[in-house]
């Protein structure tokens, strides 16, 4: 029973913030500096070409914070990924954290850099799968549905200090429309909040929204002047049963081959248990459907389909709080036809086996 409680702590927490056991290397004179790493040696099979083979990866990670009065620290984080499946002369590393800020006290803490969008506060609920998941609409650099650039956040806990669990942001995210990014990963400015209530007993609510304008270049080639998301979701976590539910629509946001969806309707919905002996199992489903298309192929045009629809099936086993096992099966519910081949959508099943090792 004593291993179940340490693992309950735990794992949630390295699952969410993949920096629950960082070294602490340094700690002087109201300064200090954490390190955190992961390797997960993984492999993926399926059918789809592009979703077969190595997925090896490390990630490393750097978190400093400085006291610089009673109520004002300090504070910047940095984290980089190296792809360890390309070949070694290519350009294999990504930074996927890069911020730094001011925490206030009970007023709240502000940072600016490549974080996470505020979308994602409502979306890492459901973003707890072995492999998958997190990507009904979700993605890094599509607005602030995930990690990305130019992003000044403003976080409050317990509102001020006078309600326990009641959380909230406020974030602003800057141009990003550099000629060398995709299209699909620019950005006009845009704002977004969300809030997040622990109600305990282990059950919480949080909603999000967020708005942008999208690039002259979007405008002009796709539809409407800006790219507008909204969601909510419920959670339960206690026990070992965690459980999670999230619904969001979004507007001119998701690209559909090479246009872009009008609307999009969202679901993501998680069930997971730990066991006392570090098995935890879990069921997934993640689905999305897009409305108003208008999206033309040889064949006809298509108004209303789906575009993620898969039940995600697998389980970790965590050996102790830095060794695990995973095994992930992605099973894909869209069918093969005109639209999903024009779109460039994948319909092949996807299984992903490895190990994680975390610190």
């Amino acid at each position: 029973m004593k291993n179940y409680k340490v693992l309950a702590a735990l794992i949630p927490a390295m699952l969410v913030a993949g920096a629950a056991n960082a070294a602490e290397v340094y700690n002087k004179d109201g300064s200090k500096l954490d390190i955190s790493g992961k390797v997960e040696a993984n492999h993926y099979f399926s059918d789809d070409k592009n979703n077969d083979g190595d997925n090896t990866y490390a990630r490393l990670g750097v978190r400093g914070e400085s006291q610089i009065s009673d109520q004002l620290t300090g504070y910047g984080y940095y984290q980089t990924e190296l792809n360890a499946s390309s070949a070694e002369d290519d350009n294999n590393s990504t930074t996927r954290y890069a911020y730094a800020g001011l925490k206030f006290g009970d007023a709240g803490s502000f940072d600016y850099g490549r974080n996470d969008g505020i979308l994602y506060d409502i979306g890492s609920w459901t973003d707890v799968l072995p492999e998958f998941g997190n990507d009904s609409y979700e993605d890094r650099d599509l607005f602030m549905t995930g990690r990305a650039g130019g992003l000044a956040t403003y976080r409050n806990k317990n509102l001020f200090g006078l309600v326990d669990g009641l959380d909230f942001g406020l974030q602003y995210q800057g141009r990003n429309d550099e000629t060398d990014r995709n299209e699909s990963d620019r950005n006009g400015d845009g704002w977004g909040i969300s809030t997040t209530y622990d109600l305990g007993m282990g059950l919480s609510l949080g909603a999000a929204y967020a708005s942008s304008d999208r690039t002259s270049e979007q405008q002009r080639d796709f539809k409407g002047d800006r790219a507008n998301a909204a969601t909510a979701a419920i959670k339960y976590d206690d026990n070992g049963v965690y459980l999670a539910a999230m619904y969001a629509q979004t507007y001119n946001m998701n690209f559909v081959g090479d246009d872009v969806a009008n609307k999009t309707q969202n679901v993501e919905l998680v069930a997971q248990y730990l066991f006392d002996f570090g098995l935890q199992p879990s069921l997934a489903w993640i689905y999305s459907k897009g409305k108003d298309l208008d999206y033309t192929t040889a064949a006809k045009t298509y108004n209303s389909e789906d575009l993620v629809n898969y039940v995600d099936v697998g389980a970790s086993y965590f050996f102790n709080k830095n060794i695990s096992a995973i095994i992930d099966y992605k099973i894909n519910m869209l069918d093969d036809n005109d639209f999903t081949k024009s779109a460039g959508i994948s319909t092949d099943d996807i299984v992903s086996v490895g190990f994680v090792y975390e610190f």
